[in-house]
């Protein structure tokens, strides 16, 4: 499993309690506005009240869960239009951070993202999730570092955290890690190169792409099979 040594690593953390709850919403079986029992849920987990307890704080600095006061935790209504609003910001700020980071990376920093990226070929041959998870998420933080821009790489990172679970989401559609990693690869030898415009449409094309995963996903998982 791929560790960012430039910052904490999320996916051992979450565990998997957070894991299977985030499931259950994004799939639609938790549905929007439903208010969510820890009893309830520790036994259909099969597990104590903290493990679960913790998974709703986790989901909530995401914004997939809405922690009212003195009434407990709800599922949170995002409509589909607001999520593509987010979506839509995303890959754009993703992409400026991209066409930044081709003018502004360091030698030191290009080296440590394509070691990271070639590392993650083996990830993805291997069907290996939650390692390229990791990976992933440490990609594209090294994008918003090399930008040498703090604000952006802020305020990237903030909206980055609002949609990861939509964005990990994609990891479970088939053959989707072979796609990202060949997408990544793009955005990669764009930044390598030194080429802003080409780094910028590479970065955009993939989330883009990524959105339309989450979005193929969701529609399997609700509509049933003839």
């Amino acid at each position: 499993m791929i560790r960012d040594e430039t910052g904490p690593s999320h996916g051992h953390a979450r565990g998997g309690v957070a894991d299977q709850l985030e499931a259950l919403v994004l799939s639609g079986e938790l549905l929007p506005g439903a208010r969510l029992d820890e009893r309830a849920l520790a036994q259909r987990f099969g597990v104590s009240r903290t493990p679960v307890r913790e998974a709703l704080r986790q989901m909530a600095s995401s914004g997939l869960i809405e922690l009212r006061p003195n009434r407990g935790a709800f599922v949170a209504e995002v409509t589909p239009e607001r999520l593509e609003e987010m979506f839509v910001a995303m890959a754009e700020m993703e992409a400026t951070c991209a066409r930044l980071a081709a003018m502004s990376m360091t030698p030191l920093e290009r080296r440590g993202l394509q070691r990271l990226h070639e590392r993650m070929a083996a990830l993805a041959e291997a069907g290996d999730v939650e390692g390229f998870r990791d990976g992933n998420e440490a990609l594209h933080a090294m994008i918003y570092a090399g930008a040498h821009n703090s604000l952006l790489e802020e305020a990237t990172t903030i909206l980055r955290r609002r949609v990861a679970a939509y964005r990990r989401a994609q990891f479970r559609t088939a053959g989707r890690l072979p796609h990202s990693h060949a997408e990544h690869e793009a955005v990669v030898k764009a930044v390598l190169a030194g080429e802003p415009a080409r780094a910028h449409a590479a970065m955009l094309q993939h989330v883009d792409l990524v959105g339309a995963s989450f979005e193929k996903l969701v529609l399997a998982a609700r509509v049933p099979t003839p």
